[in-house]
């Protein structure tokens, strides 16, 4: 699992460059908040599969395996698993590499369990 903090005023796509970078994958799951030309393109650009829910202005829309779509939920799960961990939920750590080591520690016992 990689993760990058992000400040919480900031749009969540600036995230997925340094996280996609040096990274094989075979298709992105995720929602309409990133539905942006330039993840597309990069992903037509690797040959990955796109299952990206679209915002309603695009004005070319593309074709969205819904089967596919619906493993969403297991990432969502994953979400709502991880804010079990009061820390996690609350934002209680000082710094961000105190945070980002919850994450990956709470991350590491759901896989464990």
């Amino acid at each position: 699992m990689r993760i990058t903090l992000l400040p919480g005023q900031r749009y969540d796509t600036i995230g997925v460059a340094p996280l996609i970078k040096g990274v094989e994958f075979h298709g992105l799951i995720a929602d309409k908040a990133f539905d942006a030309n330039w993840i597309i393109a990069e992903l037509h650009k690797r040959g990955a599969k796109i299952v990206i829910s679209q915002k309603v202005n695009r004005t070319a829309p593309l074709g969205v395996d819904r089967e596919i779509y619906k493993w969403r939920h297991l990432i969502e799960n994953f979400f709502c698993k991880l804010k079990e961990f009061k820390r996690v939920a609350m934002r209680s750590c000082k710094t961000d590499s105190s945070f980002a080591a919850m994450i990956y520690l709470g991350s590491a016992l759901i896989n464990s369990r």
